[in-house]
C-alpha cells in the first residue's frame, strides 16, 4: 500500500543514487547544445518533458490549439498542453523563438504541479503565473536572481542555465539540496518519483508472515478496540529503520515530519520562542526579538503547561510544540508557570523570522556569526557581506561554532564569497555516483581580506563542509576545537500522509579528499573555550590584527 502511494521527494543533498524518473533521459542527452546558445521554446519543452519522464495520460489532448507545430515536437507539446504548462505563451506557441527564464520556470512549475505560498517581490515579476513560478524557483533554489530585486524573467535562457535548472528540478547530479545533521530541518525541493522504481525492489522479507499476522489480529484478537492500523503500520516501519542501526536514518510520523521541515526555511509560524523539553515540560529558552512571545511578556525559564486548555506535560516534545504553533493571526491561551506561580497568557501567533546570520564589529574586524545554513543565509548573506566590504574591514571572523548544518547550497554559497568562482567545495560519493560541487559565483572578498573560521565540537555537517573547504583551499585559518564529524548525506522522502523517511544515501569529503565522518576537522590553531572568557574569539582577533 505504501509503495503505491504518490510520493513527494525532498532531497537533502544534490543527488540521487538512481535517476529520479525511471525511463527519463539525462539532461545532456535531452538538451545537446552549447552552454552559451539561446534555448528555443520547443527545445526546452521537449527537454523538460523528457528529463522529467512525463508520459501521455488522460489529460493529454489529441489535437493542439497551435498552428505550425513541428512533427518532432508534437507529442511533447501535447503532453505539456495537457498539464496546462503553455498557457502563458498565448495563442501562438512559436516553438523556434527563444524562451525566457520566466517562461521556462512557468513551464516547469506547471509540469510538476508545484505550488508555494511564497510571495515574490522582484521588480520584473508581474503576472500571477510569473509570481508563482519564481516563488517556487526561489523557494527550491532552482534559479538565482540576476541581482538584488531583479530576477531576470525577461532574459533569454541559455543552454548552460537550462541544463542547471533541469538538473536541479529532476534531481540529477548537479542540482542542489542539503546535507543535514539530524536536528536541522532542510527541505529544499519537491520532485516527482516514478513509483515503478519502487515496484522493482525485491519483495519485503517475511511479507507473507506479516500479512498473515495482521489478518489474524483483525479477525481473532480479543481487544478489538485496541487495534490501530496507523499505529501498527508506523511501528512496523520504525522497526525496519531501527534494524539498520544508523542514527541518521529515521522514520518521521506526520507530526514529527512537519516540525522537522519548518526550521530551515527561516520562517516559523507560532509564538516565536526557542524552547526545550525539560523534565517533560515545554520550557522557554528565550523569546525571539520582536516575537509574539516577547510581546506577551514570556521570559527565559517560563514553563508552558497548557495550550488552550490541553495539558502539554509528558506528551512529547514535538507534539507539545505543535499544540503551541498554529496559523498566523490565531490566538493561543498558554498556561505559564514562573517561579512556582501560574498565570495565563494570550498570545497571537505570527510568522517569525528565525535569525541565521548576525553581524558585529570588533574594531575594524567584522564578525559574521552563522547559526544555521538555511535559506536566509543563502538569500541575504551576499547583501550583508557587500555592506561589510564597503567598510573595508581589516579581516573577517566567520563564527560557525555550535552551527549544526543545513543546506548544501547555502554552504557552497558561503564558501563562494571568499574563493574564486569554480573552486571545489565538497566531494560527494554514493553507491553509484561521485561528483564534486564547486562555487558558482564571483567572491565578495579577495585574498587581501584575511579570514578566520571559528569551530568547535558543535560545528557539524554543512559547517564542516565550509570549514573543510576553506582549510583545504588555504583561504582561512581554522581556530577552535575539533568539529563534530558528520560526513554523511541524508535524503528525505515525504509520503502523501505527510510522514517522512530520512535516509543516509552518501558520504562527503573535503576538496582534498579528506574523510571527516567520525573524525571531524582539526583546527589549524587549537584553542579551548575559556571559563567565562571567549578565548577562541580573542585568538581569532589577535590573528587578524
Amino acid at each position: 500500500m505504501l509503495l503505491r502511494s504518490r510520493l513527494r521527494v525532498f532531497l537533502l543533498l544534490v543527488f540521487l543514487a538512481v535517476p529520479a524518473f525511471v525511463g527519463a533521459v539525462s539532461v545532456e542527452e535531452a538538451l545537446p547544445m552549447d552552454d552559451g546558445a539561446v534555448v528555443t521554446r520547443g527545445d526546452f519543452i521537449r527537454a523538460a518533458v523528457r528529463v522529467l519522464d512525463i508520459r501521455e495520460d488522460g489529460s493529454t489532448p489529441t489535437t493542439l490549439p497551435y498552428a505550425r507545430i513541428p512533427k518532432a515536437l508534437n507529442r511533447f507539446v501535447r503532453i505539456a498542453e495537457g498539464r496546462r504548462a503553455l498557457g502563458h505563451f498565448g495563442d501562438e506557441l512559436l516553438t523556434a523563438r527563444g524562451i525566457t527564464r520566466g517562461e521556462a520556470l512557468q513551464v516547469i512549475v506547471e509540469l510538476l504541479g508545484a505550488r508555494t505560498d511564497r510571495e515574490s517581490d522582484f521588480s520584473d515579476v508581474q503576472t500571477a503565473g510569473e509570481k508563482r513560478a519564481v516563488g517556487v524557483a526561489v523557494e527550491n533554489h532552482w534559479m538565482d536572481p540576476l541581482r538584488g530585486q531583479l530576477f531576470g524573467t525577461r532574459r533569454l535562457l541559455t543552454g548552460g542555465e537550462a541544463k542547471v535548472l533541469l538538473r536541479k528540478v529532476s534531481g540529477e547530479g548537479g542540482g542542489e539540496a542539503a546535507p543535514e545533521d539530524g536536528t536541522a530541518a532542510p527541505v529544499t525541493k519537491t520532485i516527482r518519483i516514478n513509483v515503478q522504481t519502487l515496484s522493482r525492489v525485491q519483495s519485503f522479507p517475511k511479507s507473507q508472515i506479516l500479512e498473515a499476522i495482521w489478518g489474524l489480529i483483525l479477525q481473532e484478537y480479543l481487544y478489538e478496540d485496541k487495534i490501530n492500523p496507523d499505529e501498527a503500520a508506523y511501528a512496523a516501519i520504525e522497526g525496519i529503520i531501527k534494524s539498520l542501526g544508523d542514527q541518521y536514518t529515521s522514520f518521521l510520523r506526520p507530526i514529527d515530519s512537519r516540525s522537522f521541515q519548518s526550521q530551515i526555511s527561516g520562517h516559523v509560524t507560532g509564538i516565536g520562542a526557542q524552547v526545550e523539553y525539560q523534565g517533560g515540560i515545554l520550557t522557554v529558552v528565550t523569546p525571539l526579538k520582536g516575537s509574539p512571545a516577547e510581546r506577551a511578556g514570556l521570559l527565559p525559564g517560563d514553563q508552558i503547561l497548557k495550550a488552550d486548555g490541553v495539558d502539554l506535560r509528558d506528551i512529547g516534545f514535538l507534539e507539545a510544540v505543535e499544540k503551541v504553533r498554529g496559523e498566523r493571526g490565531t490566538s493561543v491561551r498558554l498556561t505559564i508557570r514562573r517561579n512556582g506561580a501560574e498565570f495565563v497568557a494570550d498570545v497571537v501567533r505570527d510568522t517569525v523570522t528565525v535569525p541565521e546570520v548576525t553581524i558585529s564589529w570588533q574594531g575594524n574586524v567584522a564578525v559574521v556569526e552563522i547559526t544555521q545554513f538555511g535559506r536566509l543565509t543563502l538569500e541575504r548573506l551576499w547583501d550583508q557581506l557587500v555592506e561589510i566590504r564597503d567598510r573595508k574591514p581589516r579581516g573577517i571572523v566567520l563564527d560557525l561554532r555550535n552551527n549544526p548544518g543545513g543546506l548544501l547550497s547555502a554552504a557552497t554559497s558561503v564558501v563562494g564569497h571568499f574563493v574564486p568562482r569554480g573552486s571545489p567545495v565538497v566531494k560527494i560519493r554514493a553507491r553509484e555516483l561521485e561528483r564534486t560541487d564547486v562555487t558558482l559565483h564571483e567572491p565578495a572578498f579577495g585574498d587581501d581580506v584575511p579570514l578566520v573560521v571559528l569551530v568547535n565540537e558543535g560545528s557539524a555537517s554543512a559547517s564542516e563542509i565550509v570549514a573543510g573547504a576553506l582549510q583545504d583551499l588555504k583561504r582561512a585559518t581554522i581556530v577552535g576545537t575539533k568539529t563534530f564529524g558528520k560526513g554523511t548525506v541524508q535524503q528525505v522522502l515525504q509520503f502523501n500522509d505527510q510522514s517522512s523517511l530520512k535516509m543516509t544515501i552518501a558520504e562527503w569529503f573535503t576538496p582534498n579528499g579528506n574523510k571527516i565522518d567520525g573524525k571531524g576537522i582539526q583546527p589549524d590553531v587549537f584553542v579551548e573555550s575559556g571559563d567565562g572568557r571567549d578565548l577562541q574569539m580573542v585568538k581569532a582577533l589577535d590573528l587578524l590584527r
